[in-house]
């Protein structure tokens, strides 16, 4: 039996129709991903631990980190990478908080979630002392903490950067 006219468009059309909306899934599904780490690979070297002042966050540029004292002692680096969908993170000296200017999560001094949509807290890299100095290791990304994690002080040291 022969396909008439009318019949073979509308195939057509059927056809046309299912590639676009597989094309639309495909799409959306990726956009909905969170962006890889942009940090650099490898390892970068920090200034002396007494260089970096308790509740201070220093930005390196060469790894694309936070590096952070979050006055117990101890340096964090923290990726500058939003764990939500992967905006570039600011730190706001007025507040002494991290606060993602896409959709507004929060974190405190040490990366720890505060408030927002992020599933989580900002991711971290290891400090490693090698050679009688402080290295970054970007090449090993350790998951931020899960909610709920305090174990640094999340009290705002005053107004927003968002509210100014």
């Amino acid at each position: 039996m022969a396909m008439n006219r009318r019949k073979f468009f509308l195939n057509g059309w059927k056809a046309g129709g299912a590639l676009l909306g597989v094309a639309a899934a495909k799409t959306s599904w990726a956009l909905l991903q969170p962006l890889k780490s942009l940090a650099s690979s490898g390892k970068f070297k920090l200034k002396d631990a007494e260089n970096y002042k308790p509740g201070t966050a220093e930005y390196i540029t060469a790894a694309r980190v936070w590096v952070v004292n979050p006055g117990d002692g101890k340096l964090l680096a923290l990726s500058q990478t939003c764990p939500h969908l992967g905006c570039r993170v600011p730190f706001c000296e007025s507040s002494g908080r991290f606060e993602c200017p896409c959709h507004g999560s929060t974190y405190n001094i040490g990366g720890e979630y505060i408030k927002g949509p992020a599933p989580r807290g900002m991711d971290r890299f290891p400090i490693i002392q090698e050679n009688g100095g402080a290295f970054v290791d970007t090449t090993k990304v350790v998951r931020g903490p899960n909610h709920g994690s305090h174990v640094y002080p999340s009290d705002s040291k005053g107004p927003s950067c968002k509210e100014a």
